[in-house]
């Protein structure tokens, strides 16, 4: 692990504004790193108010989009609500069909087989709209390089608004309205939404429209949150807002489809980590072992028994995908060795029966062990479809764009894509990649970085402290769960392994002179208990939750590493 240390930010800004909130030194520079240097902008940080989202209407042919859809309703046309498979594209379909059929009845929800049609938007899904008298068809979290499907579409006569958030290609599709904030025309202020996001933009933009009151999409606030945990987007800005607001739905209010699934593993109170890995790999599941379709259904559900009947199945379907994920990682994993690839800056593994559901969490298990930009095949019909990952700081988007002469199809973020290829240009594609990564990359990015928000003293973690660290949630990309680094510590003597193979660390630590101690766990750090014993000092990285044992609740350290 490469530990990183933070600049210290302004010594004159930071006491100023731990003054201005009655806060301590420690917590006003963590608000400074963020950006948040005034009274207002901590007012705003800590009690993000719905009032702050921007005008929908500053995002490109937002008002083309309305028009459309009032068109729409006034004709009494069919309109299909499409989206991906993933969490996001559900969520989004979700949210848009269940929000239109509460004024209108002629709405149908869409997803594309993952098998059979593959992502984005399908010929399939036309095809289906063409046969059932569809004449509008709203695009979620897809359709911004649907170049030929919208033209395919129009043809037919069918009109396309398209909402997505991934970067457009050189050319936008010729629809009605497409909305997303990437296009190098839009002026929107905020370029970060999920597709979810933009969905939730155009229904905002309806409710101004029509003179609703914007409270009325606050039961819907659940779906956007956990779409923004899902994926992995920046939970800053407007993010931020529906975030915060999306998680109060899920544990105040939740719809019977979260009910049903929060009964199921009795947890609390969820934070967004809970939302991205209890609640999102539920709804994905349905779309990587059976179908997306299912996942809409548990979301738009109001009978409580028929949501817990759906829970169930997808619990299953969930089961079955960690089975599926298990085994390939095993298999990937032994590849990379047989290959002798270890000296490679990135990992590329092919195996034609791997599930095409599970490839992308095992691609991220792959960069656990190697942590390089790294590529899963697996065969889709007469191609290879690949999932792609990447490690911090490298644009993976970038470097598939440079390889594109071996390409049929590419769409995704900085971090994660999707493609598919001929088999015939795997091999070569796979030498191109490794040649365009290993000429872009810098050396630093091979090393996993632990990115440390301050150094502090131990005796300044108390109560109060820690109430107001709880105060910068929801935590994601923007906005990471506050680490810290404290030095000299020891243990108090007590320190063991343990877990399954002593896989884990718990100690209890001090510092200095001072008797006070607090309890400390380091999950997959047990191979460092070396460093800890005989009262030897060592420095620890760590971030600062609360541990429940027998009905009482305590401060605890959750080491990330340790150095002697």
């Amino acid at each position: 692990m490469r530990w990183t240390l933070k600049p210290k930010p302004n010594s004159e800004i930071v006491s100023k504004l731990a003054s201005q909130l009655g806060i301590e030194i420690p917590i006003a520079s963590l608000l400074v790193q963020r950006g948040i240097e005034t009274f207002e902008e901590a007012k705003k940080f800590f009690r993000p108010s719905l009032e702050d989202l921007h005008d929908p209407f500053l995002m490109k042919d937002m008002d083309k989009a309305i028009e459309r859809i009032e068109q729409a309703i006034e004709q009494e046309e069919n309109i299909m609500v499409f989206g991906d498979y993933d969490v996001d594209g559900t969520t989004s379909v979700a949210l848009v069909s269940s929000y239109l059929k509460t004024f209108y009845p002629n709405v149908v929800s869409y997803i594309p087989d993952r098998y059979a049609e593959g992502y984005g938007v399908s010929y399939m899904g036309i095809n289906f709209a063409a046969d059932n008298d569809i004449s509008l068809i709203i695009a979620l979290d897809c359709g911004i390089k649907a170049i030929e499907k919208v033209a395919y579409a129009a043809e037919k006569n069918i009109d396309f608004i398209i909402c997505d958030h991934h970067r457009p290609g050189t050319e936008i599709p010729k629809a009605v309205a497409v909305l997303d904030p990437k296009r190098e025309d839009c002026d929107y202020p905020y370029k970060e939404l999920c597709g979810c996001g933009v969905g939730f933009k155009l229904l905002q933009a309806w409710t101004i429209k029509k003179n609703i009151p914007i409270d009325i999409l606050f039961p819907y606030l659940d779906l956007v949150a956990t779409a923004i945990g899902a994926d992995i987007v920046p939970i800053t800005g407007e993010n931020r807002i529906l975030a915060y607001h999306g998680l109060h739905v899920i544990n105040v209010a939740p719809r019977p489809g979260f009910k049903a699934i929060i009964a199921q593993i009795k947890k609390q109170t969820l934070t967004i980590t809970d939302v991205v890995f209890i609640l999102a790999p539920r709804i994905n599941a349905a779309g990587r072992m059976k179908h997306g379709l299912h996942a809409v259904n548990l979301l738009v559900e109001d009978d409580m028994e028929v949501a817990k009947q759906y829970a169930s199945e997808i619990e299953a379907y969930n089961s079955e995908r960690r089975e599926a994920d298990k085994g390939i990682t095993v298999e990937a994993l032994q590849q990379v060795e047989d290959l002798d690839e270890k000296e490679r800056f990135t990992t590329v593994v092919y195996q034609e029966d791997w599930h095409k559901g599970v490839i992308g969490i095992v691609a991220s298990r792959l960069i656990e062990t190697y942590y390089r930009p790294t590529l899963v095949f697996t065969k889709s019909g007469d191609k290879l479809a690949a999932s792609a990952r990447s490690v911090k700081g490298f644009d993976v988007y970038n470097a598939l764009e440079a390889c594109t002469e071996h390409i049929e199809q590419f769409g995704g973020h900085m971090y994660a894509a999707g493609l598919t290829l001929a088999e015939s240009q795997y091999d070569a594609f796979k030498l191109k990649f490794e040649e365009v990564v290993s000429g872009s990359i810098e050396n630093y990015m091979l090393t996993p970085e632990i990115s440390i928000d301050a150094e502090i003293k131990l005796a300044d973690i108390n109560p109060k402290f820690h109430r107001i660290l709880k105060q910068f949630e929801p935590h994601g990309p923007g906005n990471m769960s506050p680490i810290f680094l404290s030095t000299n510590l020891k243990d108090t003597g007590y320190g063991k392994c343990v877990g399954g193979d002593d896989l884990h660390l718990k100690c209890a630590v001090k510092q200095g002179k001072t008797k006070s101690q607090i309890g400390a766990i380091g999950f997959n750090l047990g191979a460092k208990k070396e460093l800890i014993i005989n009262s030897q000092s060592f420095d620890a990285v760590y971030s600062i939750d609360e541990n429940e044992w027998n009905g009482n609740v305590s401060l605890q350290l959750k080491l990330k590493d340790i150095k002697a």
